[in-house]
């Protein structure tokens, strides 16, 4: 389901950092590293069991956050991820039973796409906002490049994901079509259970810098 609205919000921050969260406990002190660090929105992805648990956390205590739930491979995921109060969805596929029921319960949904044929069939189900992913694996900023050519009148935007790093964040933000990235250096699984959270918000930090600068100021 489109809402430009909230897309708009993801685009103007323009880095999602997408998260496997192992520890309910650690949501909030991971919310807080990531909000000190500029950055209030994130993704977290339905790879551990913890997952529906820390958004519903977040969506309660922390609600200025711009809270996705990714990972979300069924119907199942996705009716969890509205019940504990995401905000959006995330898929690294495209699943059109998912979408469908993303429309029907009013969940803005991100799916994924990696060929011209899942852009196409994507667009054909009302998604202008797709994920790119595994988006490294592909070829990355070369190979969005090429794919978005065709598609670009539609007005089709991407979050590419996978192989995305500080080193290589504004070469796909100078791309048009790009509106944000998914990054999982920002929060990496390992740095979360120990609990390093100045290190989260320097690398937060440091990503914002690079966004305004790459999108002139």
């Amino acid at each position: 389901m489109p809402d430009d609205s909230l897309f708009d919000r993801i685009a103007a921050y323009g880095v999602v950092p997408v998260i496997a969260i192992d520890s309910p406990e650690a949501a909030l002190p991971l919310a807080d590293a990531m909000l000190a660090g500029g950055l209030p929105a994130l993704e977290i992805t339905f790879r551990t069991g913890a997952a529906a648990e820390v958004i519903r956390t977040l969506a309660e205590q922390r609600p200025e956050l711009l809270l996705g739930a990714g990972t979300v491979l069924s119907v199942e995921n996705l009716e969890r991820a509205k019940e504990c109060g995401a905000s959006f969805g995330v898929a690294p596929g495209l699943n059109p039973a998912v979408v469908r029921r993303a429309a029907e319960i009013g969940l803005p949904f991100v799916p994924g796409v990696a060929t011209p044929s899942e852009v196409e069939a994507a667009l054909g189900l009302g998604c202008k906002v797709l994920k790119l992913f595994p988006s490294g694996a592909l070829g990355g900023v070369k190979y969005l490049h090429a794919l978005a050519g065709p598609y670009r009148h539609t007005g089709v935007r991407f979050v590419p994901t996978g192989g995305v790093s500080a080193d290589n964040l504004a070469d796909y933000l100078a791309l048009d079509v790009v509106a944000a990235v998914g990054g999982t250096w920002l929060a990496k699984r390992a740095d979360v259970a120990a609990g390093n959270w100045a290190e989260i918000t320097a690398r937060c930090r440091a990503a914002m810098q690079i966004v305004e600068r790459a999108r002139g100021g």
